[in-house]
């Protein structure tokens, strides 16, 4: 159990959205409030990458430039023995922060145009793409790592219409049996 790992997780970003919320309450200083959320982003993106994805769901990436200076994604997956060392609560929590937050900094996002104030718009997108950034890499290393998302959902749609074409297939073959004693 990592109940540490666990609030770090949630503390960063949940203190990033509540301090944007409530800066403007507290605070006449545009620059220490742009300054102070953009560090909490980045202790969360950090946090998330580096530590609590290892940790509670045993998954990391990284980026590995080679000799050549050619730019590689590496992404990990644990065994399922590293895995079993973390809850599933614990497992909950992670996936469930990490794809309700780029959400809400999407609504900040239209918030943001639809309201006017263009000065928050460059942390608002700071925020959606730190988020953006760490959902991706993880649902890249959940799914299987080098394997191509597009891959990977194109089998999954092939394997939810199996059913059905074997449900039309034995239902035509049942019609072919009714229709031979039908005229025989």
């Amino acid at each position: 159990r990592h109940p540490l790992a666990t609030f770090f997780h949630l503390f960063f970003r949940v203190s990033a959205i509540i301090t944007y919320l409530l800066c403007d309450w507290f605070s006449n200083s545009f620059v220490a409030c742009f300054v102070t959320i953009l560090l909490l982003l980045a202790f969360d993106f950090w946090s998330v990458k580096n530590v609590t994805g290892r940790l509670l769901v045993g998954l990391r990436w990284w980026n590995q430039i080679d000799e050549d200076g050619k730019s590689h994604w590496v992404f990990e997956a644990k065994e399922a023995p590293t895995i079993a060392a973390s809850t599933e609560a614990e497992a909950r929590i992670f996936w469930l922060g990490l794809i309700i937050c780029p959400v809400i900094w999407t609504v900040f996002l239209f918030s943001t145009l639809f309201s006017l104030k263009l000065k928050w718009l460059a942390l608002v997108i700071a925020g959606i793409s730190l988020q953006t950034a760490n959902l991706y890499g993880y649902i890249h290393c959940k799914l299987g790592g080098q394997k191509s998302i597009s891959r990977v959902t194109s089998r999954f749609f092939v394997t939810a219409d199996a059913p059905k074409r074997q449900t039309r297939r034995i239902s035509e073959d049942h019609i072919e049996e009714h229709g031979k004693t039908g005229t025989n």
